[in-house]
């Protein structure tokens, strides 16, 4: 399950809880990220992972997948927060392959992971 969570107009931000399907992707996440391209004509995506990532269904990854594709060009900055270091080391690591800036973050840091996303710090 996945709910966004309310921030400023120039991001989209979400918690993912249990399990993440691809319901979750097409009804909640898909529409903000349309809604704010619209909008900004760019992404900033902050994702807190309050669930493990095996709780991902493979049709939230295709979905996940699909999304970022389509919006390829479209990224600024994404931050995932989680207390896993893999997955922070991952997000990290992704900025050398796609456009757009990805961090990862400790969910103690979840404030800066949010005002890094809005712009309001480098």
């Amino acid at each position: 399950m996945i709910h966004q969570i309310d921030t400023t107009d120039n991001i989209v931000a979400f918690r993912a809880l249990a399990e993440v399907t691809k319901e979750d992707f097409v009804t909640a996440v898909a529409p903000a990220v349309e809604h704010l391209v619209k909008q900004t004509n760019e992404i900033n995506f902050l994702l807190v992972l309050d669930t493990d990532i095996e709780n991902f269904t493979t049709g939230a990854w295709l979905q996940d997948a699909l999304l970022g594709l389509k919006n390829l060009g479209k990224w600024n900055r994404a931050a995932i927060v989680t207390d896993t270091d893999e997955i922070i080391s991952f997000t990290n690591g992704f900025s050398y392959i796609v456009p757009g800036e990805f961090r990862g973050y400790k969910k103690v840091d979840f404030n800066k992971a949010l005002n890094w996303v809005e712009g309001n710090i480098s």
